[in-house]
């Protein structure tokens, strides 16, 4: 069995290197085979068997030589819009996408793998995760690992693996509320004193009422959604 390079994160040392030989039980399936090597399905794109492509499902059998390869990028996700929901530990990552505008969840606390797997699969969002272990849950819709710990790469990939839709400023970045555009005044008590006197373009979160305003504050915010339309222009 060889692994793609991409996969080397998820496989012993010793099979990081060509194709290494893998013992069967002639019952197991080769997605079974190849989770128990450590790589979550999630990962997997292609699995080739003597070069044809099969199934997670086909048995293999003595002699056979498998190939497995990375999920093709742009990843599709077919059967529901594509939507997030992130772990406890990626609360930096979840803020900048629904800044983006895109549709993520995020668990402040950690409510234990079996519940995210079961609200993956209740509202049928993409798991991210940097926990291996919570990937391989037979109950996820969905899944992703995040390969790194900083935000500004974990945030490039995602968005080089998925391409979602980008609606920068319409979500709320505390709930992923929806934003509607609001006046000054509708929004005056939830607004410093010096906020009020500088600027003027304003919104606020439908569910939890939470104030935006543009200004000099915001210079981070914008290079963050400058970036990442440039990434998606150079992509397209």
């Amino acid at each position: 069995m060889q692994f793609a390079p991409e996969l080397g994160l998820f496989v012993p040392q010793r099979r990081r290197s060509g194709a290494t030989a893998v013992g069967t039980d002639g019952v197991s399936t080769l997605g079974h085979v190849v989770e128990s090597l450590g790589v979550p399905l999630t990962e997997v794109g292609a699995l080739l068997v003597d070069g044809r492509q099969v199934p997670v499902s086909h048995v293999p059998a003595a002699g056979e030589r498998v190939e497995v390869r990375p999920v093709t990028r742009p990843q599709h996700v077919p059967g529901a819009p594509l939507r997030f929901l992130l772990d406890v530990h990626l609360g930096t990552l979840a803020r900048r996408l629904r800044l983006l505008g895109v549709d993520t969840a995020y668990e402040s606390t950690d409510i234990g793998d079996p519940a995210l797997a079961a609200r993956s699969a209740a509202e049928r969002r993409v798991l991210l995760s940097r926990d291996r272990g919570l990937l391989h849950r037979r109950e996820l819709w969905a899944g992703a690992f995040v390969y790194s710990t900083k935000p500004d790469e974990q945030l490039r990939d995602v968005l080089d693996r998925f391409a979602p839709e980008l609606r920068p400023w319409s979500r709320c970045t505390a709930c992923n509320g929806l934003l509607r555009e609001a006046t000054k005044e509708e929004v005056a008590d939830r607004l410093e004193g010096g906020t009020q006197r500088t600027y003027d373009v304003f919104a606020q979160c439908r569910d939890c009422g939470r104030a935006y305003w543009r200004g000099a504050h915001s210079e981070q915010l914008d290079a963050i959604v400058e970036e990442a339309l440039s990434l998606r222009g150079r992509a397209g």
